[in-house]
């Protein structure tokens, strides 16, 4: 059985919280589609406020 491929925005979101708990800029987005940056961008924000709020570490 093959496996499905996940949404792209979900995808997004993922990558940018990912990146956001890593400590990284948000110019660091690679998406350059609205839909698609603003996802990500959420993401972004989710993880870089979890990271400053303590719940990641490095």
């Amino acid at each position: 059985m093959k496996r499905q491929k996940r949404d792209r925005l979900e995808r997004a979101y993922s990558k940018g919280f990912q990146a956001g708990a890593a400590g990284r800029s948000k110019d660091y987005c690679p998406y350059n589609e609205i839909d698609i940056k603003s996802q990500w961008l959420g993401g972004w924000r989710e993880g870089t406020e979890g990271r400053l709020a303590g719940l990641f570490t490095k």
